[in-house]
């Protein structure tokens, strides 16, 4: 056996001590640190019902007021600074006048036999969207609390938001109508990320649409399809891993 020495003579070196082990292990990635909720439907009341109350209250064929909307969604042309697409796409980008759309489809329910007045339509087709789903607004409460960045991403129909309840709710409010940009568009997901100095890839998005959940997962983001309070708390606990009820 070979004695080893030290450089200085022939004592005996002391044994040297152990090297602790390294894990060749890859570190997890760092889980998605940014929540974006959509308004209506998500932090309001089911649009559904709020559908259902307008149409009831202003004498107007649920079926009908479908199939406008149906006719429109089909509608994508656009000609330059002038509109011949989806007059809905166009108000959510804020390309047409509340006003102007209001005409549209007030003209639009009356030739399918649901004559309506068109000056104030919106505001009583969006009244039973008003209020503020306090479940859904505590949830995003707490996960601000605990650290996560909020957003709120909506496609407006005119500018009927009523932003005094959103107290302490959002780092970044994004309207669809006041930025030009319009929900499943990749570009307005990555402006809303921007707002809050993430990446696409670290946010959730929580809508009550499929297309724009879509939309949002197409540029990085992880979706959430909301259908009820109960589903979202729970999806939302398990991809952030903090309770949130």
């Amino acid at each position: 056996m070979t004695e080893i020495t030290s450089s200085s003579g022939g004592e005996s070196a002391e044994p040297a001590a152990p090297v602790a082990a390294t894990s060749s292990a890859p570190l997890s990635p760092p889980g998605p640190s940014g929540l974006l909720v959509d308004w209506g439907g998500v932090l309001t009341g089911p649009m559904d019902e709020a559908m259902r109350s307008w149409t009831a209250r202003d004498g107007v064929r649920l079926d009908h007021f479908h199939d406008v909307m149906s006719c429109w969604a089909g509608l994508f042309q656009e000609s330059g600074p002038t509109v011949t697409g989806s007059p809905v796409h166009a108000l959510e980008r804020g390309e047409l006048d509340r006003t102007e759309f209001e005409v549209l489809l007030a003209e639009a329910l009356a030739g399918r036999g649901s004559p309506v007045p068109a000056e104030g339509l919106l505001d009583r087709l969006l009244g039973g969207l008003a209020g503020l789903a306090e479940n859904m607004a505590g949830l995003v409460r707490r996960a601000r609390a605990a650290g996560i960045r909020t957003a709120l991403l909506s496609n407006s129909w005119g500018d009927h938001y009523p932003e005094q309840l959103w107290d302490g709710l959002f780092d970044a409010v994004v309207i669809s109508g006041r930025v030009g940009m319009r929900k499943p568009e990749p570009e307005i997901f990555r402006h809303t990320a921007e707002l809050l100095g993430l990446e696409p890839a670290d946010c959730v998005m929580v809508d009550d649409l499929p297309h724009n959940i879509h939309g949002a997962v197409a540029t990085g983001m992880i979706g959430v399809h909301f259908r009820t309070y109960d589903q979202t708390a729970e999806e939302l606990e398990a991809i952030f891993d903090i309770p949130l009820r």
